[in-house]
């Protein structure tokens, strides 16, 4: 199963694109346990969804959201309906875990090791490092066993996930009618009507300007603002006045040779002959002899390793590379096995061994033996992590110290400058309902700002986390309340929207006058572009025009169809020809669209699992806002 998981990732990643929240990070071995404080939010099964569950997931989402960057709707990050969808993906991942671990769906630690060794991020060079592996785990605050524990569960997912998007076969007929219709060009001329050619042409009068600003008055009203005052707190300030003694180093050095080396490694092939741990004597026979039948073909060419590998190894993911499994130290597999590789010489084929999935015949291939970094390539790492560890200590100590002291001298921020060094910087002016103050996006913060006590007595914030070890606090310098922008400091950007607007509506009338003059046959007195051919496939023309020219009839050409792009212009596009490819019965493009076809089934057939199983696991909603199902 997970051999056919790892050739059909595709399939498998558009089904799990649907559940937003990773599993392999966040896993589900909590799933079925309650989580301490707060009130569940739905209950799936019989199992339940704490609030703390919810609000990290929710938290998550909002981050990779805003860290995504573009323009940012902070309303639909609070709305109902973002809320909704979070739980939403909470309960597909929950009904998909019960059903896993309702049908024993399992991953053998083969199968693990396996998935492991090929994930990109784990490897140097190519090759699995375990270096790398437990390094990059340490950095996410993981163990190897909850890794693999979490890990595990993802790959039962897909060993879900993936029987349902195979499933989906779409006729060729329907893959054949979609890439000629992806293929199909247009060709088409067009005759533009500029809405820069009208603006000069528009007349506006007074009376015009006062109703637009009277009907739209919210529109000009600015918001409370503020000028503010803030120091920050931080542990990156911290590390940079961190001095690290050479001898401090050099100790961390000696005493950790481990950290610092790298392990013995080495590179083997196997041929795996399956044989169960609770195998009859007779089958173990069977399988011995076959073993030794091998190892003399081997022992007298030592060449055809990687063809006999191909041929008789049950172990698919290395069989089609010959048996390599690349270069691997100790812990990495499992025991029977590693014992064996590490004692055998390089080029040696040794005697069979036994484990749990069966048989290997073991060829060492090549040995990187042990080292030690030398001091002055890892001195900047050691001294990176002394300054980290020791301005930890420091923030821990010191950030109650912030804290208490904006709180307790609320009328200034100099106090905390004279404890703790901290420098006071002043913002640009801020509106209300914004989310940042100078580099520092924090929407408690600002609201904390704009506090009725903040406004008005001009206190301090208290101190907020506003990123990893990052505390802010801030305090009003300049308060301006909101107020009714007037008339003449906001004509100009009026009469600049009027002007567009009527010009906009000039280049429409003229053009679809014109439009009905050429359906009629007349001469409309135009200026055609150069010709130019435009696909489906290829789009080349706004969407507007895209939709207009191939949603045109061309039983009889040519045809016209006009269209208001987006920034005012009005087009007519002539369509002169229309060709229509001849498509192969071996084209190699139909396969693809096929595939990416079946996936779109795939995910549908999905949606129709989720539901089901919805149904299955009796679903309760409890969260404030939103209907139970």
């Amino acid at each position: 199963m997970l051999e056919s998981v790892r050739k059909n990732k595709r399939v498998a990643q558009v089904i799990l694109a649907i559940i937003i929240v990773p599993f392999a990070f966040f896993g589900m071995d909590a799933y079925f346990t309650d989580g301490p404080g707060g009130s569940d939010v739905a209950t799936v099964g019989g199992t339940t969804i704490s609030a703390m569950e919810f609000d990290r997931a929710l938290s998550d989402q909002q981050d990779r959201i805003r860290s995504a960057g573009g323009e940012l709707d902070r309303a639909m990050l609070e709305s109902d309906s973002f809320r909704r969808s979070v739980l939403d993906n909470l309960i597909s991942q929950r009904v998909l875990a019960l059903y896993a671990a309702e049908n024993r769906f399992v991953v053998t630690p083969q199968e693990l090791q396996q998935t492991i060794a090929e994930v990109p991020a784990f490897q140097e060079d190519g090759r699995f490092s375990l270096q790398r592996y437990e390094t990059m785990l340490s950095a996410q605050g993981m163990s190897p066993q909850m890794f693999e524990a979490r890990l595990a569960q993802d790959v039962r997912i897909q060993q879900l996930a993936l029987p349902v998007g195979e499933t989906a076969l779409p006729a060729r007929a329907s893959a054949e009618r979609f890439l000629a219709a992806q293929l199909e060009q247009r060709r088409v001329r067009e005759a533009r009507f500029p809405v820069a050619r009208y603006v000069d042409r528009v007349i506006l009068d007074e009376t015009s300007v006062e109703k637009f600003y009277e009907e739209n008055r919210a529109r000009f009203e600015r918001p409370a603002r503020v000028r503010a005052e803030y120091v920050v707190f931080d542990q990156a300030a911290l590390e940079a006045r961190v001095d690290i003694a050479e001898d401090d180093v050099r100790a961390i050095y000696e005493g950790n040779q481990d950290r610092f080396g790298r392990p013995e490694e080495r590179q083997a092939r196997h041929i795996l002959l399956e044989l169960a741990a609770d195998a009859s004597e007779e089958d173990v026979a069977t399988v011995n002899a076959r073993a030794a039948e091998l190892l003399a073909q081997l022992r007298q060419d030592p060449s055809r390793f990687e063809a006999l590998a191909r041929e008789n190894s049950s172990d698919t993911g290395s069989a089609s590379r010959g048996g390599d499994l690349g270069f691997f130290a100790r812990g990495a597999m499992v025991q029977a096995f590693e014992d064996a590789a590490f004692t055998q010489r390089e080029g040696e084929i040794g005697e069979p061994v036994r484990s749990e999935f069966g048989l290997h015949i073991i060829q060492v291939t090549a040995i990187k033996p042990s080292s030690v970094r030398p001091f002055e390539e890892v001195r900047g790492e050691i001294e990176a992590d002394l300054r980290r560890q020791a301005a930890g200590r420091q923030f821990a100590e010191q950030a109650e110290i912030f804290a208490n002291t904006v709180y307790e001298q609320p009328d200034s921020l100099q106090p905390v400058v004279e404890v703790l060094g901290v420098q006071v910087q002043t913002s640009d002016w801020i509106e209300k309902g914004s989310d940042s103050i100078g580099p520092y996006r924090s929407e408690r913060l600002l609201s904390a700002l704009f506090a009725d006590d903040a406004v008005k007595n001009k206190r301090n914030t208290d101190a907020i986390e506003v990123g990893s070890n990052t505390l802010v606090a801030a305090r009003i310098a300049e308060f301006e309340d909101a107020t009714q922008l007037s008339l003449e400091s906001v004509r100009k950007e009026i009469e600049s929207e009027l002007r567009a607007e009527l010009a906009r509506a000039s280049a429409a009338k003229e053009g679809v006058a014109a439009l009905g003059r050429l359906d009629a046959g007349e001469e409309a007195g135009v200026a055609w572009s150069d010709p130019r051919s435009v696909s489906r496939g290829g789009p080349s023309l706004p969407a507007a025009a895209m939709q207009a020219v191939f949603g045109a009839p061309t039983g009889k050409l040519p045809v016209q169809v006009g269209v208001t792009l987006p920034e005012g212009d009005y087009v007519i596009y002539r369509i002169d020809a229309v060709e229509r490819p001849q498509l192969a019965e071996d084209d190699p493009r139909l396969q693809a669209v096929g595939e990416q076809y079946a996936q779109l089934l795939g995910a549908r057939d999905f949606d129709v699992l989720l539901a089901e199983l919805r149904k299955r696991y009796a679903v309760e909603v409890r969260l404030p806002g939103v209907a139970t199902e």
